[in-house]
């Protein structure tokens, strides 16, 4: 157990292992305004606020829509958009049995020092913005780290940097009553084989389990986001189940302490940005 203590200690824990029930899974609808628009484009349907709630209205209201789900992600526009009879959708979702949550990065920038690796943004202001998302009616977050296979990477600097942004972005969160999806993706580029992911999935998954707890998280009121152990989008060799088996053990470790492993289903409407 955690070091961690806050009013919002058995709320996250009952809503950490809430989103993580057998069966049920998170819908990823956090498109930013410039992804959504490519899909009102497709459709030549101009973007603008008006038409992007009512394409996330008519998401959210087919019927059925909720019933295999325990959280939605949403996008900040999102999270304060209402039906056209004036329900706020949040308010839609608690009704249906879902949590809301909502994207709280800023993208990812170029890390200094490295070989094109990455850091994520959004780490200033954060605990403002939870607050302000919480009273919204969110009830947890998304923060996705990157990290990319090569002949040297992923290097220490990067694991570290993006091991201690989640662990900074954790802990935040959870002052603030939001359960803090961690997310740390090993980008699938590149001809690497299954053997070397799950090396460098392991890696990652320790360094970033050693930040949080050394950042104090209350590990039970987290959901984990792994990256699935695959060869590289460039290797030749098929993948091998047995390969990946001291991987997968330590997620299965990772998933003892944490209420809920949310890559049970994960549903992607496609990329967003």
């Amino acid at each position: 157990m955690s070091s961690f203590k806050s009013k919002y200690q058995d709320e996250l824990i009952a809503n950490a292992a809430y989103i993580g029930t057998p069966g049920k899974g998170i819908l990823a609808a956090d498109e930013s305004t410039g992804t959504i628009g490519k899909r009102l484009a497709s459709i030549n349907v101009e973007n603008v606020e008006a038409n992007r709630r009512a394409l996330r209205e008519l998401l959210f209201t087919t019927p059925g829509a909720f019933e295999c789900l325990s959280g939605v992600i949403l996008f900040e526009e999102t999270l304060y958009q209402k039906t056209a009879s004036g329900k706020p959708f949040v308010e839609l979702m608690k009704e249906g049995g879902v949590l809301p949550g909502i994207k709280v990065d800023k993208g990812t920038v170029e890390l200094a020092g490295t070989n094109g690796e990455t850091t994520t943004q959004g780490l200033d202001g954060l605990g403002a913005r939870c607050q302000k998302y919480y009273e919204a009616g969110a009830r947890f977050a998304k923060w996705r780290a990157v990290l990319k296979i090569g002949p040297n990477e992923p290097s220490e600097l990067a694991i570290h940097e993006n091991a201690y942004g989640l662990a900074r972005y954790a802990v935040i969160c959870q002052e603030n009553g939001l359960v803090p999806i961690v997310e740390p993706e090993i980008l699938v580029d590149g001809p690497h084989d299954i053997n070397k992911c799950a090396e460098v999935t392991e890696r990652v998954l320790a360094a970033c389990y050693k930040a949080l707890n050394d950042h104090h998280v209350l590990l039970e009121g987290t959901l984990l986001k792994p990256n699935m152990v695959t060869p590289g989008s460039e290797s030749k060799k098929s993948p091998q189940s047995d390969c990946s088996i001291h991987c997968y053990s330590f997620a299965a470790n990772c998933s003892r302490c944490c209420s809920g492993m949310s890559s049970v289903w994960w549903a992607e409407r496609e990329s967003t940005s």
